[in-house]
Parts: C-alpha cells; structure tokens; sequence
C-alpha cells in the first residue's frame, strides 16, 4: 500500500507497474474535488509524461502497490 496525502497529490510522479498503453511515467495533473470542497476529493486527472494524453481515476487507486509506485522508476 502507497501512503497518499491527498493535500501533496497535484503535480506528484507516479509509476505504472503495467505500462498502459506504452505509458509508464505519470503526473497528476488536476485534482477534481466533489461539489461540497469540504467532502474532499473525488477524482484526479493523471497525465503520460511521454504523450500527454489524460485520464481520470479515482485518487485511491494510486494507493494500490499492485499498480502504482509512487516517483518516476
């Protein structure tokens, strides 16, 4: 399990540990918070580094070693 601070995720390096779509290194580039900003946030915008191309998941998912690491590796 990665330990996230939700407050430290924009602009963070992440590592696909199964490259997507040839995609390996990512940024988190926007934070998307829930319509109460006091509910916290509901999801995150991560960029390939290579291709900049985007996707948005679910912050907690970058919590599951099986899939993330965090920093460029």
């Amino acid at each position: 399990m990665n330990r996230i601070s939700p407050k430290k995720l924009l602009l963070s390096k992440w590592t696909a540990v199964h490259p997507m779509g040839k995609q390996k290194h990512f940024l988190v580039s926007k934070v998307i918070l829930r319509e109460d900003p006091q509910q916290g946030i509901e999801l995150i915008e991560i960029e390939a580094v290579y291709s900049k191309k985007t996707k948005q998941i679910c912050w907690r998912e970058l919590s599951d070693s099986d899939h993330w690491t965090q920093g460029w590796k």
